[in-house]
């Protein structure tokens, strides 16, 4: 169809103008109730959040490692470690969840994403604080603190910071019992028996240079949430033009195409067949860009490469169903679901352990912590499947039925009462 002509921008111009529109309160009302709500969600939701990790901090799952097989000391029924173990175990706070494990299962749960950090006791600990106050003292003993910046910078952060706490301490405790125990040493000595414990921190699982911190993770399954999401409303806008179900509008020009007959089922069939195909080319652009481009570190690149096709055509299945649902505000709840509450509810930047509650129920079904969840076992985690990729899997695939399902669902019974999108018009 030809653009408007100039007789009819006069008519308009004529008839109605900017200041005059202005006035009339109903056309605000809408646009300001529907912005300002918004701005409040958005808020609300994006800071309440991460305002306060610390104080929402609840067991978060750390690894407490107690290996000395030392003798007691002298009039004590348990080694310095057993000691130490227990009394760090029963910590009262909540803020952490101590598991104590051997060496190899805490090596284990950290190469598999299950826990933030852990603290190690040497074997060789209570002989070495027993021989502080002797002659046959070589080095102070020791504490290791072992991080997982796979589970990403801050949680990794809050159980270095939590372990480090627990082995300061005990050694203020260890301290108390060296000094009692041995007045006549000199200034010198009496500082170094008072703070006995040296701490040391290690990375328990190595990830590579280029991986963000741990960060990477949540930056490409925001990728994928993203490409999804928007491909879909472009394909979605984009069929609805071509049918002559929505206008055409580029600067100046405007066109509307011939009506298309065609069911609310046959154009949901036809967006989410586009959908799938395209989202081949979408998920072979993202992966090209942060791997070939800017050398993100990634492995399993096949399975990499399927992960992320079956992701984001999820993201992009459920959209299109939400879209076909409730028609043009569907783009705004499929944002709100897809996006505003899967942020701050991914656990893949602030640990979901250090979110309020609400978070953590939200957790259980928004769809970026389920991606998330594969991603970070993909390439922090060597693609375990315990590392949370089976979940991930499944929660893809349940997905993908339930939108699937709600959206023909729906487009069906719409079709069965009639109500069409408009009347089709010949050509």
């Amino acid at each position: 169809m030809a653009a408007d002509s100039p007789s009819d921008h006069a008519r308009t111009a004529a008839g109605a103008t900017a200041a005059a529109l202005l006035r009339r309160p109903r056309l605000w009302v809408i646009p300001a109730v529907l912005s300002g709500l918004l701005a409040l969600l958005l808020s609300l939701l994006y800071m309440g959040g991460i305002v306060n990790p610390n104080g929402d901090l609840k067991d978060l799952p750390v690894a407490l490692v107690n290996s000395d097989t030392g003798k007691p000391l002298t009039g004590q029924k348990q080694n310095l470690g057993t000691q130490i173990a227990r009394s760090i175990a029963a910590d009262t706070s909540g803020k952490a969840d101590w598991r104590q494990l051997t060496r190899a299962k805490a090596q284990d749960e950290l190469d598999s994403g299950k826990i933030y950090g852990a603290l190690v006791i040497p074997a060789d600990f209570t002989a070495s604080v027993a021989a502080l106050t002797t002659a046959d003292a070589t080095a102070r003993p020791t504490m290791t603190v072992l991080t997982n910046p796979g589970m990403g910078s801050f949680g990794s952060s809050l159980a270095s910071k939590l372990t480090t706490a627990a082995a300061q301490q005990a050694s203020g405790a260890i301290g108390k019992q060296l000094t009692a125990a041995d007045a006549q040493s000199g200034s010198t000595a009496k500082l170094l028996l008072a703070d006995p414990v040296r701490i040391e921190t290690e990375v328990g699982h190595p990830i590579g240079e280029h991986s963000g911190l741990g960060l990477t993770a949540f930056y490409y399954t925001l990728l994928l949430v993203l490409a999804g999401f928007m491909s879909a409303n472009l394909i979605g806008t984009g069929v609805d033009t071509a049918l002559g179900y929505a206008d055409n509008e580029i600067g100046p020009w405007h066109t509307r195409r011939p009506t298309v007959p065609i069911s609310r089922t046959q154009t949901l069939l036809l967006k989410m067949g586009m959908t799938a195909g395209i989202t081949v080319l979408t998920t072979t652009l993202v992966m090209v860009a942060t791997i070939a481009i800017l050398d993100m570190d990634a492995s399993h690149l096949p399975l990499l490469w399927v992960y992320s096709y079956c992701a984001v055509l999820a993201v992009g299945l459920g959209v299109q169903a939400i879209n076909a649902a409730f028609g043009g505000i569907g783009q705004l709840i499929s944002m709100f679901v897809f996006i505003v509450l899967g942020l701050p509810s991914s656990g893949a930047t602030v640990p979901l352990h250090a979110v309020p509650g609400f978070y953590r129920f939200l957790s259980h079904f928004e769809p970026m912590r389920q991606l998330s969840d594969g991603v970070r076992a993909i390439l922090y985690f060597d693609a375990r499947a315990d590392a949370g990729l089976t979940r991930a899997w499944s929660m893809i695939a349940i997905g993908a039925a339930v939108g699937l399902l709600f959206g023909f669902f729906m487009t069906r019974y719409y079709d069965r009462k009639g109500l069409h999108r408009m009347t089709p018009q010949p050509a």
